[in-house]
C-alpha cells in the first residue's frame, strides 16, 4: 500500500520558520527551472556534469573536460532532479518530514545534517552499482535521512497521507516503517542492477540520518516529541504570557520539552 503523505499534525516547539527547509525547497526548485531552461541536450549536459557516476568517481572512467571534479558532484547531485513528478515528491517530502526535524536540531545544525546524508547516500549509492555510468541525481538520499531523523524524534506523530483516492491518518513509525523495509527490499531485489531509482541511497541515508540524530539534535528535544498540537499551542502561550508579563515570578510547570 503506497502512502504519499500531505502534511502532519505536529507543531513546531522552538522555531516559528523552518528557514532552511524553505530554502533547500527553493533552491531545488531554481536549480530544476535552470536544467530546464534549455533544450533536451542541454538538460542532459547539466545532468552529466553534476550528477555523481560512480564509475566516473571511482576513477573506472576519466570524466569529460566539461564535467565538474567528479567528488564535487557528490554534493551537487543532490540538488539536481530529472523531472518534474521527481522534484515535486522529493519537495513534498521534506516540506512534511524537514520543519519538525529541523525544530529539534537548530538551522545550522540540521543544514550540516542534511548534507552529511545527502553525500552519504550517494557514497552509498556509489559504492552498490560501482561500475554505472548513469548519473546519480536527487534529493532523495538527503530527504531520507531527514525521514530516519523523523522516525527516531515523531514516532507517533499524525501524518495525514493520500492512500488511493482517500486522506487518512496515518502514525509516523508506520508510514516510515513501511517506506524504510520498502526501500530496503528494493534495494535487495535490484542485485547491484543499475535501474532509475537509488534504492541503496534512500537506504543509506535513512541509516545515516537515524545515525546522526543524536549528534545533532538539542540536548532538550526527546524522543518521540510532541504529538499533540494542544501541548504545542500551550507552550508558545506561555512563552508569549512570560514576554507580557516579565515581572511575574510565579512558578510554572515545565513544557513537554524540558
Amino acid at each position: 500500500m503506497a502512502f504519499l503523505p500531505l502534511f502532519d499534525r505536529n507543531p513546531r516547539i522552538r522555531i516559528e520558520r523552518p528557514w532552511i527547509t524553505y530554502g533547500l525547497i527553493a533552491l531545488c526548485v531554481l536549480v530544476f527551472l535552470y536544467e530546464i531552461s534549455g533544450n533536451t541536450r542541454e538538460f542532459q549536459r547539466v545532468v552529466f556534469t553534476y550528477g555523481t557516476i560512480p564509475a566516473v568517481l571511482f576513477g573506472d572512467r576519466q570524466p569529460a573536460a566539461w564535467m565538474l571534479t567528479p567528488w564535487l558532484t557528490v554534493l551537487t547531485s543532490m540538488f539536481l532532479h530529472g523531472s518534474w513528478w521527481h522534484l515535486i515528491g522529493n519537495m513534498l517530502f521534506l516540506r512534511v518530514f524537514g520543519d519538525n526535524t529541523e525544530d529539534a536540531m537548530g538551522h545550522g545544525r540540521f543544514l550540516i545534517f542534511y548534507l552529511l546524508c545527502g553525500v552519504g547516500a550517494t557514497l552509498a549509492h556509489a559504492v552498490a552499482q560501482p561500475g554505472s555510468l548513469q548519473p546519480m541525481v536527487g534529493a532523495s538520499g538527503a530527504i531520507s535521512g531527514v525521514l530516519g531523523a523523523y522516525l527516531l524524534l515523531h514516532p507517533r506523530a499524525t501524518i495525514m497521507a493520500l492512500v488511493g483516492w482517500l486522506v487518512i491518518p496515518v502514525p509516523a513509525y508506520l508510514m516510515l516503517g513501511i517506506w524504510a523495509l520498502f526501500q530496503l527490499f528494493s534495494a535487495l531485489g535490484s542485485g547491484g542492477a543499475t535501474s532509475g531509482v537509488a534504492w541503496w541511497a534512500h537506504v543509506g541515508g535513512f541509516l545515516l540520518g537515524m545515525a546522526l540524530t543524536p549528534l545533532f539534535k538539542r540536548a532538550t528535544a526527546p524522543y518521540g516529541g510532541i504529538y499533540g498540537l494542544k501541548q504545542g499551542v500551550q507552550l508558545r502561550r506561555r512563552k508569549h504570557q512570560e514576554t507580557q508579563n516579565p515581572g511575574n515570578d510565579e512558578p510554572e510547570s515545565p513544557g513537554p520539552w524540558g
